[in-house]
């Protein structure tokens, strides 16, 4: 099982980090070890200052498939999830600045906060799917699946052309503006709509 994690898919996510607009699907790996456990805390690793939440919408494909056409795209997931891509912000920059991959900054252990429970697509309107991000009970992220640059279908034909997509993959689909720091002691809660999909505690 892989996930994949779209950048840059907000065009005002782009722009509060001073990143250009992409013209195609910007895309990264984590592993499987990433994934926080369910019900465990997010411990801040020690080699990092500065790690950021990222909301995300996410896709669990459940039917294996390469080379999918976008007509062809929807038949490869049944459900949406949320998620938080956590991202050590100063370890990036540091490796941006000399041209490296940043695997270190966004692949480390617990950095992928993955909702237990999935929405079926019957139950969504797939092209605005609203959800949002909350710290200590404030809002700081919301956003809409209509605001994508790249939509679901789009991003499931683009990275399937480069790698083959197996049943349990979850694709994070990017994250829309507001993005920040966590510190100790904070709690975030991610909702789709009015629905609580997850909430991590900060340690």
């Amino acid at each position: 099982m892989k996930i994949i994690c779209i950048g840059r898919n907000y065009s005002e996510h782009a722009k509060e980090l001073g990143n250009a607009v992409p013209t195609e699907p910007v895309f990264f790996c984590k592993p499987d070890s990433a994934i926080l456990p369910k019900g465990n805390p997010f411990y801040i690793p020690d080699w990092t200052s500065d790690v950021h939440y990222e909301v995300e919408l996410v896709l669990r494909i459940d039917r294996l498939g390469k080379h999918i056409s976008n007509e062809f795209a929807s038949r490869y997931y049944g459900s949406v999830g949320l998620g938080i891509d956590f991202t050590a912000r100063d370890v990036q920059e540091e490796l941006k600045k000399k041209g490296l991959p940043w695997e270190k900054a966004k692949g480390f252990d617990g950095s992928a906060v993955i909702s237990q429970d999935f929405v079926p697509v019957e139950e969504l309107d797939l092209n605005a799917v609203q959800f949002s991000l909350s710290k200590n009970e404030t809002l700081v992220q919301q956003g809409s699946s209509a605001d994508m640059i790249f939509d679901f279908n789009q991003i499931i034909s683009y990275v399937s052309q480069y790698m083959t997509l197996k049943i349990g993959d979850l694709i994070f689909t990017g994250t829309p503006s507001g993005v920040g720091k966590v510190t100790p002691g904070d709690v975030l809660t991610g909702a789709i709509g009015d629905k609580q999909m997850f909430q991590v505690k900060i340690k």
